[in-house]
């Protein structure tokens, strides 16, 4: 996989939007897997969120991390970000603390890259007396307590956001996920691991629901961050039907990008605030945000990553549809993904399972498991069914890869904590609220101790 291809070349016509897109083919020699995860930093004092100032905030944890030779990124003078060998660390709005992982072709190299970010950040947390959690719904802080890092383009999207849907801002300060970015070979090839993927992240949200709590009790979901995504903004987080229809492609994707409304345009290291306009008006030099003015391949690259959809599609696709968790299953999502969409035998047969099924049915499915989790159905079956049979194909396709580490040991290993998920049909959440109804009575503070990295 490589990263996005970004240019500051003019644009005028649809054609280069969809060439831009379609040049993220490459052949199956040259892919690779890039993972990112995101966790919630807090106050060992008190389990108060952390501020972006201060001898123990966000900055200082940034700060802290540049002894490992990780390098600032700035915007104006605050630092928000570190880069360092195709490795970046950044800030969400509420200060969810995320690694963007570098471009590594097998599952033993991901995991490595997160014991050692894991380690690092503990340390550094360490010494500032704070933690960090894996989890996909910060539990016990509402969004009104939750600070905001000072980012510009966040700006905008705080504003824009409840003009569109009831949890936008629950979706931008309190939610965590663990993602896979992965490559395709062609037009085709894309189509394929999409429709899969898109069909396959309910699973994978049932798999890895960690998010049972809101404003310190239970919210009477699973994953709560899925139903928080699936509540901010039906323009860019709607399950996107065309998908499953005849004539998906490349030119189909740029359509629906287009219709997508605009958040921000970046300009002189501004980000001026053109929420809810159009990107064909840009095309067509007559953006109201900036009059006369063509967008560049950047603007573009901007505007893909404002769309929301549980698989998206850059020069490479995204799998966005699970809840953050603890150590090990940080290496467990992409070993999912990987196994079902890098392997053509089981790439075939989890088509197989999901040929026939609708949009509307992926709807009601991706709603059953933030709800229930394994405990759910589809079509009669179990939800815990269906996640044995699609962990079994990965583990299979993980297999067949037969990528091995030093002591000869392959990828299938990283599975085991789903295959326990999916055989004993309890997921973290399940467990989080057995405690909480039992050894925490009722109270969900001890989450941030027994569960912190």
């Amino acid at each position: 996989m490589a990263a996005d291809t970004i240019a500051d070349e003019l644009i005028s016509d649809r054609a280069s939007l969809i060439e831009y897109l379609e040049s993220g083919c490459k052949p199956r020699s040259e892919w690779g897997i890039g993972t990112e995860h995101e966790k919630i930093g807090y106050q060992l004092s008190d389990l108060s969120p952390l501020p972006y100032g201060g001898n123990n905030g966000i900055r200082a944890m940034l700060q802290g991390l540049e002894r490992f030779g990780w390098k600032p990124i700035l915007e104006g003078d605050n630092i928000i970000g570190l880069t360092m060998e195709g490795q970046s660390i950044s800030l969400e709005p509420g200060g969810q603390f995320e690694l963007s992982g570098a471009i590594l072709k097998n599952i033993h190299e991901t995991c490595a890259e997160v014991n050692a970010h894991l380690s690092q950040v503990r340390e550094v947390a360490s010494d500032l007396k704070v933690g960090f959690i894996g989890i996909g719904m910060q539990p016990k802080w509402g969004r009104e307590q939750i600070p905001v890092m000072p980012k510009q383009r966040y700006d905008i999207m705080r504003a824009y956001m409840p003009k569109k849907g009831r949890h936008g801002l629950d979706m931008m300060l309190r939610t965590c996920t663990v993602q896979v970015n992965l490559d395709f070979e062609s037009e085709i090839d894309m189509v394929k691991k999409f429709r899969v993927a898109l069909a396959l992240q309910p699973i994978a949200t049932a798999l890895f629901a960690n998010s049972p709590f809101v404003d310190g009790r239970p919210s009477g979901y699973l994953s709560t961050r899925s139903n928080a995504w699936f509540n901010t903004d039906p323009d860019r987080c709607e399950i996107p039907q065309f998908v499953f229809e005849t004539g998906m492609g490349f030119e189909r994707y740029v359509d629906f990008a287009l219709d997508v409304p605009m958040y921000f345009v970046f300009r002189d290291g501004c980000y001026l605030d053109v929420s809810g306009q159009s990107f064909r008006d840009f095309l067509k030099g007559k953006l109201p945000g900036l009059p006369g003015e063509m967008p560049t391949l950047k603007d573009w690259s901007d505007h893909l990553t404002t769309i929301f959809t549980e698989v998206r599609l850059k020069q490479f696709l995204e799998m966005r549809g699970a809840d953050a968790g603890p150590w090990n299953q940080l290496c467990a999502l992409p070993a999912l993904w990987v196994g079902l969409l890098y392997d053509s035998t089981s790439l075939d047969q989890a088509w197989d399972i999901i040929a026939d099924w609708s949009f509307e049915e992926v709807r009601e499915l991706r709603g059953e498991a933030g709800v229930n989790g394994m405990a759910g159905s589809f079509r009669g079956m179990p939800v815990r069914e269906l996640a044995k049979k699609v962990v079994e194909l990965a583990r299979e396709g993980l297999g067949r890869r037969g990528c091995v580490d030093n002591a000869g040991t392959d990828e299938t290993g990283f599975l085991v904590p789903l295959a326990k998920v999916a055989q004993s049909g309890r997921t973290l959440s399940d467990e989080l609220l057995d405690l909480y109804h039992g050894a925490w009575n009722e109270t969900v503070d001890p989450v941030f101790k027994e569960f912190a990295y």
